[in-house]
């Protein structure tokens, strides 16, 4: 895991030194994890929050993704055809296996909407399985992540943002999600945070 930054006009105070968008994040992660029972499994010290930089500033395109650190009911290895493959492990400056990567991709992520962003991060969120063993929660079929209707999917997201805010949270929580990129960084000079490389497949002797 390391460091980066998008640099912005310098701030107006100079003792501003700008703004941890993944620092910002977790402490949102956390507090509507508090807030909503469906969520209640999650334990962010094994999940890093990281962001990637969008090729393109547009509208379109990916917005967040979870990254699994296992196969399918939390294995090492998989089997495919006749070999055996391993994910690149993980871990925190305390030690800590990271199971899961939730990345969010700047700037494109924060233009959207608020409500959208709610949706987004619960999206991804909620693709954690209830067991919580580094895998995916699976839905019956082949549509094992999303289930077999898009549209129920998001319309269960939806449910879980109106949960969370008719849950009062308290606004230091979500205020940054109700602005956009430029925002921010007209706020704050500059935006940073942790970014972390995809981990490798690897091949096992």
């Amino acid at each position: 895991m390391h460091g980066g930054e998008f640099s912005g006009r310098s701030p107006a105070n100079p003792s501003v030194r700008g703004f941890s968008f993944t620092n910002s994040m977790r402490r949102f992660c956390a507090d509507a994890i508090v807030r909503l029972p469906p969520l209640a499994h999650i334990d962010l010290t094994h999940v890093a929050i990281s962001f990637a930089q969008a090729r393109k500033r547009t509208s379109h395109g990916m917005y967040a993704s979870l990254t699994p650190m296992r196969f399918a009911g939390g294995a090492l290895t998989c089997r495919r055809r006749t070999r055996t493959y391993g994910i690149q492990r993980l871990y925190d400056a305390q030690g800590r296996e990271i199971l899961y990567i939730l990345t969010f991709y700047l700037p494109r992520f924060m233009d959207l909407g608020f409500r959208e962003k709610l949706v987004t991060i619960f999206h991804e969120l909620w693709h954690i399985s209830p067991l919580f063993d580094g895998d995916l929660r699976r839905h019956p079929g082949r549509c094992y992540a999303h289930t077999h209707s898009q549209k129920e999917y998001d319309a269960e997201m939806e449910a879980l943002a109106r949960q969370y805010l008719s849950a009062a949270p308290p606004v230091a929580a979500y205020e940054f999600l109700q602005g956009s990129f430029s925002d921010l960084l007209a706020r704050h000079g500059r935006v940073y945070g942790t970014k972390i490389r995809r981990p490798r497949l690897l091949r096992m002797v």
